[in-house]
């Protein structure tokens, strides 16, 4: 089963994006009927929806969506994880048999530690025992608390999106980036149990993108964390604002048409499956 295990759906009109910038390209509403032509063109049978909103509406949204469309297989949705009455909402939306995790907006929060804070880790034990998993929406200075995080909750499955953002338009501008950014990752692969996601790569790529410019980065976390915990999400359709999810995707099976074909299935689906429990 080939998987996009990360995207997005949504419609501006609900008002709670409020990340979102005054964008031609983001300002429109994606729907399923948006995605699938484009879904079945690539060949992906099933696809993993995460939140875009901090609020408990736009996951309940998002389930409603997930009812209605069957190659959605999973929604990770959200929660205040400092509010512990939140402990109920996550109990309930946890009977939805699609709702398989939560990502809070950590790449929106100033404080870089705040995941390790005391506050919020009932939110983890909880997870744990509901048998969901954990999205982390990172930048690279999120990388050493993820560590922390990883062994603090050894029974918490944690994936990492969008490779921790590395700049990469920015090392292709010649900024020495790279080797910070590389350290981490090969540290997060080595003393921890998380997961990584092949995402978002042409949006930190920006318009400058090529197999060329994102390969390095691919590569290392490829061979840092293995394919077995490495899985491939169009980020669409914030992947649009510099490719078409065609294109995308095309970028994805270039930049692992060196391996086998099992780590290239792993890679593009199992990995995955096995990782968010799909079925």
């Amino acid at each position: 089963m080939r998987i996009d295990a990360h995207h997005h759906l949504w419609h501006p009109a609900r008002s709670d994006y409020d990340w979102m910038p005054d964008n031609d390209v983001l300002q429109q509403p994606y729907l399923p009927a948006d995605l699938a032509p484009q879904l079945s063109a690539a060949g992906i049978d099933g696809t993993v929806l995460l939140q875009a909103a901090a609020s408990l509406e736009e996951t309940e949204y998002m389930l409603g969506l997930a009812d209605a469309t069957p190659w959605i297989k999973g929604v990770v949705g959200w929660i205040d994880f400092d509010d512990r009455i939140h402990l109920a909402h996550l109990r309930r939306l946890a009977r939805h048999p699609q709702f398989i995790g939560v990502r809070p907006m950590i790449q929106e929060i100033e404080d870089t530690e705040w995941m390790l804070g005391h506050g919020v880790q009932w939110a983890y034990k909880a997870l744990v025992d509901l048998d969901l998993s954990f999205d982390v929406l990172g930048l690279p200075e999120h990388i050493a608390p993820t560590i922390e995080l990883a062994q603090k909750h050894p029974d918490l499955r944690i994936v990492c999106d969008h490779l921790m953002r590395p700049r990469i338009a920015a090392h292709q501008s010649g900024e020495d980036v790279f080797s910070d950014w590389a350290h981490g990752i090969s540290a997060l692969a080595e003393e921890t149990h998380v997961f990584m996601k092949l995402s978002s790569l042409v949006t930190e790529a920006s318009d400058g993108w090529s197999l060329d410019t994102v390969r390095p980065f691919t590569d290392h976390a490829i061979t840092a964390f293995g394919p077995e915990r490495v899985m491939w999400g169009s980020d669409w359709p914030v992947s649009r604002l510099t490719a078409e999810y065609a294109q995308s995707h095309a970028l994805a099976c270039d930049l692992i048409a060196h391996l086998s074909e099992p780590d290239q299935s792993a890679i593009l689906g199992e990995t995955a499956a096995r990782f968010y429990k799909l079925t």
